[in-house]
């Protein structure tokens, strides 16, 4: 059992993977902005059988993570896993994105990754031991309309996490990092996220749960050596499909990609925003969204999350690459 960090941990995924390590035995710090939610957060840790350590904190703010951090360290003990999850976002087309909108979802959900990184690095690497966990998305591959920022903020994610790990197998560091791209999850992020949509924001179908996440993060923690994971069958037919047929995937998300992130009810104007200050500062709204009816509990495409190197030599001929080949034409 040992000490593991989870930013984000307030709400959605990073709530549920601050759970789920406390269900393994682990000691967790709580990172994140909303006292109300991190409060909520850190009973459920005790109650699962960890030690808690919540510390409000802006993840975009690099001297306030590394405090973070030397401060879990001092309380808790040194850091053996250190999770980045938290993100924030803009549902609307780019031109309708005010520039310092862009800018702070850019610092949250790009730099924040990078000075968690940068802070569990520089108390793993003379120790010679730890395990970094990017929480990525289907979308650090294949952009999509209305989340330009949120996009742009995880391809980058992508980018330099491939970067950081061949610098550390460069130097045959005990330090190892992995990614963890997951699809649409089931979190309050569509009830607090800034919108100018017409309609309610809402993730791409299918949606799933997100304690499926936290299994594939603590999954991957325990398994550090795959450089990634893809957790979702639609996780599998979107990477594979921009692989191998991207230009089809833009026309097809072009028609398709405004009705599936909206909802059928009207977007309440005075819906609260967590851009700019949290949204559970006084208000806890827990692990889950407003989808649980609809959400996939179990990810049923296990063996298809370790072995997507396989997948990928496979080609087009494989059946989800052609039913979104098959779907974008149409």
């Amino acid at each position: 059992m040992g000490v593991v960090v989870v930013t984000g941990a307030s709400g959605g995924v990073g709530r549920a993977t601050a759970r789920a390590f406390a269900e393994r035995g682990d000691d967790v710090a709580l990172l994140a902005r909303g006292q109300a939610g991190l409060r909520a957060a850190a009973r459920e840790v005790r109650r699962a059988g960890g030690r808690a350590l919540p510390i409000q904190v802006d993840v975009a703010d690099f001297a306030a993570v590394d405090r973070a951090a030397s401060r879990t360290e001092a309380e808790l003990g040194p850091v053996d896993v250190w999770v980045n999850a938290a993100f924030s976002g803009v549902f609307a087309p780019f031109t309708q994105v005010e520039p310092d909108e862009f800018r702070r979802v850019t610092e949250v959900t790009y730099l924040g990754f990078v000075h968690g990184t940068r802070a569990a690095l520089d108390r793993m690497r003379p120790r010679d031991r730890g395990v970094i966990v990017q929480a990525g998305s289907a979308l650090a591959y294949r952009g999509i309309p209305l989340q330009s920022a949120y996009c742009g903020a995880k391809h980058a994610i992508q980018g330099f996490t491939e970067s950081l790990r061949c610098e550390l197998l460069h130097e045959r560091s005990g330090v190892r990092v992995t990614m963890v791209q997951l699809p649409g999850m089931n979190t309050p992020q569509f009830d607090w996220v800034l919108s100018r949509l017409t309609r309610r924001a809402r993730p791409v179908a299918p949606v799933y749960q997100p304690e499926v996440a936290a299994r594939a993060i603590v999954h991957a923690a325990e398994h550090p050596g795959r450089r990634e994971y893809w957790v979702g069958g639609s996780t599998v037919a979107t990477l594979l499909g921009d692989k191998f047929a991207p230009g089809l995937l833009d026309r097809y998300l072009a028609r398709t990609g405004y009705g599936a992130q909206q909802a059928g009810q009207r977007r309440d104007p005075a819906q609260p925003a967590n851009l700019w200050s949290p949204a559970d500062e006084r208000r806890d709204f827990g692990a889950h969204g407003r989808f649980d009816r609809r959400a996939v509990r179990r990810m049923v495409q296990p063996w298809a999350s370790r072995h997507h190197g396989l997948l990928g030599a496979a080609g087009p001929p494989l059946g989800t690459l052609g039913g979104v080949i098959a779907r974008a034409r149409r």
